[in-house]
């Protein structure tokens, strides 16, 4: 008895050791992507860097490009993939709800180049005629979708039926229990899914790369090219100016700080709500 009550401790501080080994592995080469970008890019950034436009050697449009871009996708997309989370986790029993679910699983794991190709294909030289940012922002809604509509089922399929079991008894309508009841304990889990996804999207290059060309000047209307992070910091990673590469790098890390922002300032403004 001893010897196995030994041995199972032994276990448990091998596997403790073995799981705090895979967490360093993870995170080494995270801060060390974080320390390179903050060394190179911190130096880069001031006030002119980030008000100028492109010409004179900031990065202001393409700033202002993101934000416009994160905000358009948003809007076309956060609704759209809450309300597919919805039915797959609510009315999802059935084959219609199934071929969903297949087809959610393949735009999630499409490559973001083909994502760009199609949209540039359809939306660029088929619908629009030009680049813009609704070409963009449909691009990255493809990509938006799949991930928003897959955290909203789970995170709407952990709460307990119950839950649900309750408010109906209490007379409350189905779809009444859903808005009022289901979505409000699942809130965190769909929040965390949602940051997730924009923060993936606000980082693509491919999609808009295709379908907003770029612009050295900021926002001309919703029918002209616009430029944007993403693709500040491809275009001038490429060049062989060691001034561009230095952009580059202070773009980097402007969209790394914006990401967060995003990410801590939603987070904060949730929490409160769910407070009161």
């Amino acid at each position: 008895m001893f010897h196995s009550y030994g041995f199972r401790k032994f276990k448990n501080k091998l596997f403790f050791v073995l799981c705090l080994l895979c967490v360093v592995i993870a995170v080494v080469p995270l801060l060390s992507i974080l320390y390179e970008v903050i060394a190179r890019g911190a130096p880069q950034i001031n006030l002119e860097f980030l008000t100028a436009n492109g010409l004179q050697g900031g990065i202001g449009p393409a700033i202002q490009g993101t934000l416009i871009l994160i905000g358009l996708t948003s809007i076309m997309g956060i609704p759209l993939g809450v309300l597919s989370g919805i039915y797959l986790a609510e009315y999802g029993n059935n084959k219609y709800a199934s071929w969903m679910r297949t087809i959610n699983d393949i735009l999630t794991e499409f490559p973001s180049i083909v994502v760009g190709i199609t949209a540039y294909s359809i939306i660029v030289v088929g619908l629009i005629g030009t680049f813009s940012p609704i070409a963009g922002a449909i691009a990255l809604s493809f990509m938006l979708v799949p991930i928003v509509a897959r955290t909203t089922e789970e995170s709407i399929k952990l709460v307990p039926n119950s839950v649900r079991e309750a408010s109906m008894a209490l007379g409350a309508h189905r779809w009444r229990t859903i808005f009022s009841v289901v979505l409000p304990s699942a809130k965190n889990g769909m929040i965390t899914g949602t940051l997730l996804a924009v923060a993936r999207v606000a980082g693509e290059t491919a999609p808009i790369l295709l379908t907003i060309m770029g612009n050295s000047y900021f926002f001309q209307g919703m029918n002209q090219p616009m430029d944007a992070l993403p693709l500040r910091i491809f275009l001038n990673s490429r060049q062989p100016s060691a001034e561009l590469q230095a952009e580059a790098w202070g773009a980097a890390l402007i969209l790394i700080l914006m990401v967060l922002v995003l990410n801590i300032g939603v987070r904060l403004a949730s929490r409160g709500r769910l407070r009161r």
